[in-house]
């Protein structure tokens, strides 16, 4: 499937360590033709790291797309009465927004963007980066693959010795795992080495 012309939400929470590989990603989508909005949690858009300042990161996006970031409750819930998106992304999807998803919980702008867009039955992608994905986000990653329209991009350990837990997405097939998702199938291998 060609992504020309496809709506993406583009949702980014507070793994910030993944922002540098996350950052390319949106730009492929945007040289594919994808008309790409983005998203960012409250934490996300707000919070300085030792990985980059949050006006960098949200300037980034906004240069990359041409649209302003989407970053409160009250501005991503639009997205599901508009029908606004035809798929969203959320890269990187961290343990906390994860478990949000699994339970229901709408309590910040990226929860509240899937969960207005789900509610019109289009697919949602998760790029998992989370220290303890074997840990106790186990049980949550294990609900949402089994959740109509939530798709995962591959994922695998990404330091077995010091971090036994931890699991995060191979960023760069973002764009592979959305076609897939756009025709409602889940690419595999899922969990890569």
């Amino acid at each position: 499937m060609d992504l020309n012309g496809i709506r993406v939400g583009f949702a980014m929470t507070g793994s910030f360590c993944t922002f540098a590989q996350v950052l390319p990603q949106v730009q492929n989508l945007v040289d594919m033709g994808s008309k790409v909005t983005p998203i960012m949690s409250e934490t996300a858009a707000g919070t300085d790291t030792r990985f980059g300042s949050a006006e960098y990161f949200r300037s980034s996006l906004e240069e990359m797309t041409g649209t302003p970031v989407i970053s409160t409750i009250k501005d991503a819930e639009p997205i599901g009465p508009k029908k606004l998106l035809d798929i969203l992304v959320i890269a990187p999807c961290t343990g906390n927004t994860i478990s949000k998803l699994a339970n229901g919980i709408t309590d910040s702008s990226v929860c509240m963007a899937a969960k207005a867009h789900l509610r019109n039955g289009r697919p949602l992608v998760i790029a998992v980066s989370t220290n303890d994905a074997l840990g106790t986000s186990a049980r949550n990653i294990g609900q949402l693959l089994n959740a109509k329209n939530i798709y995962l991009v591959p994922f695998r350990q990404d330091d077995p010795v010091h971090k036994q837990t931890s699991m995060v997405a191979d960023m760069q097939r973002i764009a592979a795992t959305l076609e897939m998702a756009l025709e409602g199938k889940q690419i595999q291998p899922l969990v890569i080495t």
